[in-house]
């Protein structure tokens, strides 16, 4: 077969199968040995020609010491000091990472440096956590404006959510998240922020975010989010509510390690909206109260005087 035909993937693949072990200086004859993989098979693996299963590739990855990932090819592999990087933190628990993953952004400026982050405030959470109708009476309390991102990703795309996702895909909606987020932080010092539920599968947006706004995650159980989406009309998510159960159920499970990352949580399982109310104004006060200045005498009604008013009222 000649070498234009061959699929491009499987050539690059089969480079680095060849590299990885040139870098460990092993045979092909070792390598067969060790994953009990034909020399053969390899061979056609590192020319390009051997369109290999995942689980010939996890031997052939076990056999050179390497993850599938850097077998396969991601962003990690592209030098030799991600590499490094990724090895100097292979294994460390979430609490380093969590560490690490803040003295980069330290290091390069990116680590929520921005002044009003304090008077942001971003409620995350899954859809029917009470986001919208809960931030717009905070804002309100907190005389700050209100923000539904969502509305703004709408706008700027000019047609709804779910066009976006029908017309131009995921990715696309992705990248309308990312500028309203940003136009908000842009336009707003203060305010109250309700996002997308899924804001936190994309990292690069959910860092953002973490960045210039104080985060609180609303919670509730699948139960509590399924039955407050009906509630508002939306009876989709009931249809073959077993699975759709089981989804929402597998949706919060994946993004819970995300909302964690939020600065404060709040329970919102087992209380209505005007049962939770009084409890997220309290947090929030004491979130902003952190970080506003003193006021300054005769000047109450600064940010800093109207968070101190509302904590004065509770």
């Amino acid at each position: 077969m000649a070498t234009s035909t061959k699929d491009p993937f499987l050539l690059a693949l089969g480079e680095r199968v060849r590299l990885l072990r040139a870098r460990r200086g092993l045979t092909r004859k070792s390598i067969a040995k060790a994953s009990g993989v034909s020399e053969r098979h390899l061979a056609n693996l590192e020319y390009g020609v051997g369109n290999a299963s995942i689980l010939v590739l996890q031997q052939v990855a076990t056999a050179l010491d390497c993850d599938l990932a850097e077998l396969v090819g991601d962003v990690s592999t592209s030098s030799p000091e991600w590499l490094m990087l990724r090895e100097s933190l292979r294994g460390r628990s979430d609490a380093d990472l969590r560490r690490a993953r803040l003295a980069i952004a330290q290091l390069f400026g990116t680590d929520g440096a921005d002044p009003a982050r304090g008077r942001r405030i971003a409620l995350i959470g899954l859809r029917g956590a009470g986001k919208s109708t809960l931030g717009r009476s905070l804002a309100e309390a907190l005389e700050l404006p209100f923000v539904e991102l969502s509305r703004e990703v709408e706008r700027i795309a000019g047609c709804s959510i779910r066009e976006i996702h029908d017309l131009y895909g995921t990715n696309a909606y992705r990248r309308y998240e990312r500028r309203a987020l940003d136009e908000t932080v842009r336009l707003y010092a203060g305010a109250v922020i309700a996002t997308p539920g899924g804001i936190v599968a994309e990292p690069a947006t959910f860092n953002a975010l973490l960045g210039h706004c104080t985060t609180i995650w609303l919670q509730a159980s699948p139960e509590e989010h399924m039955a407050r989406v009906a509630a508002q009309g939306d009876t989709r998510p009931m249809a073959q509510s077993r699975e759709a159960m089981a989804d929402l159920r597998r949706i919060l499970a994946g993004r819970a390690a995300f909302y964690a990352k939020a600065d404060a949580t709040f329970d919102t399982a087992g209380r209505s909206e005007a049962e939770s109310f009084p409890g997220l104004l309290t947090l929030a006060v004491e979130l902003l109260a952190r970080s506003a200045p003193a006021p300054a005498k005769g000047r109450a009604r600064t940010p800093a005087g109207r968070v101190q008013q509302t904590a004065d009222r509770l």
